[in-house]
This record gives C-alpha cells, sequence and structure tokens, in this order.
C-alpha cells in the first residue's frame, strides 16, 4: 500500500514539474505583454494590426521555450509518460480550454457587431472573468498552483487600469501600466524559477568507467 502510495505521489512531483520550471511563467508573461503594448501601437497601426503584429513575436517565444525545454530542461529531468488518470486530467483540460476559447471567440465577435452600443467595460468584465475561469482552471488540472495568482492579477487589471483611467492619472485604459506590470511579474517570476530550476537539477554526468587491467 505504502509502495502504492509513494508511486502516485511520485508521478504527481513529475506531473508537477513538467509545468513548474518557468518557461510557462514567462510564454504567459510574454502573451500579456501584448495587453501592454498594443495600445501604444494602436493610434499608428490601427486596432487590429497592432495586435496581430504579436503573432510572429509568439512564435519565436514559442519556439526558444521549446528549444529550451528539449535541450536544457528534458536532460536534467528525462521523459516521463503518466498514468490513465494524469492523461486523462490533460484531456479534459484540454476540452475545457478549447470550449472557452470558443466562448471568448463568440464574444469577440459580439464586441464587433455591437460595437459603441455596449460599454467596453461590460466586454472587460466578460474577458476578465473567462480568463479568470481559464488560468484557474488550467491551474487546478495541471497542478500549477501561481496560475490561480496570475488569473486574479488579469482579472483585476483592466478592472484598476479603467479606475485610473477615469481618475485621469493614465492614458489607454490603464492598460500599458497595468498589463505592464503583470507581464513583468510572470516573466520575472519564470526566470527566478527557470534559474532555480537548473541549479537545483544539474544534468547528469555518466559514470567513469575504470581501464585499468
Amino acid at each position: 500500500m505504502s509502495q502504492k502510495i509513494s508511486l502516485k505521489e511520485a508521478e504527481r512531483k513529475a506531473f508537477r514539474t513538467s509545468f513548474d520550471d518557468g518557461l510557462w511563467d514567462i510564454f504567459l508573461g510574454c502573451f500579456f505583454l501584448m495587453f501592454a503594448v498594443a495600445p501604444l501601437l494602436s493610434n499608428r497601426l490601427g486596432d487590429f494590426w497592432s495586435s496581430a503584429i504579436f503573432l510572429p513575436f509568439w512564435a519565436l517565444v514559442y519556439l526558444a521555450i521549446w528549444l529550451i525545454r528539449k535541450h536544457v530542461v528534458t536532460p536534467r529531468v528525462g521523459v516521463v509518460k503518466f498514468g490513465p488518470r494524469r492523461q486523462a486530467r490533460l484531456v479534459k483540460f484540454t476540452a475545457i480550454m478549447l470550449i472557452i476559447n470558443f466562448v471568448a471567440l463568440i464574444l469577440g465577435l459580439l464586441a464587433v457587431a455591437t460595437f459603441g452600443r455596449v460599454p467596453g467595460l461590460t466586454y472587460t468584465i466578460i474577458v476578465g472573468l473567462i480568463l479568470l475561469v481559464g488560468l484557474s482552471l488550467a491551474a487546478y488540472f495541471l497542478d500549477f498552483t501561481r496560475l490561480y495568482l496570475y488569473g486574479l492579477l488579469v482579472f483585476l487589471a483592466p478592472l484598476v487600469g479603467e479606475w485610473l483611467f477615469a481618475q485621469g492619472y493614465v492614458a489607454h485604459h490603464g492598460f500599458p501600466i497595468t498589463f505592464g506590470l503583470i507581464s513583468s511579474i510572470m516573466i520575472l517570476t519564470g526566470v527566478v524559477v527557470l534559474v532555480r530550476f537548473l541549479r537545483e537539477n544539474p544534468v547528469p554526468t555518466a559514470p567513469v568507467i575504470s581501464q585499468d587491467a
């Protein structure tokens, strides 16, 4: 019985480790960086291109993370094959995230269709709630507890930004300030976690085989 419990705990630790190397923090930080920079580009590029211009940036970030995970992280922790229970959680997580993305797409189309007739703050709150739910579900299914905090920060960011904008303290509804701070927190956290991970998990060295007769 104790062996079964220890195996479950070992699998859970390996599952959490696969998402706790700091790389996902960095990727999320780079993603939300768009919300900070895009408003500054909208006057020159327009709302669509100020966001679309980030697609190549995300591709490069994802490629860099994939290369780091393959050539730096995997040699240290190896490749883990999870049991049916963990695989089922990943399948459920994927299905739920697809539904959330579909709902977000529908809301985006509605926002375009009703532009000017519905207060922008209404859609801001709805999008914030979707991101909060999505990141919270990811935190639960992936055992990635920092995502709960990130979800709360992302939900509060547009509300705080709107308040700062209404008070006349900032421009662009406060997005460059609030999302700039949040993305910086995520990226800095990811870098710290990654450095700690690399220190705690050095590359295994091959045993020295004596050639003496």
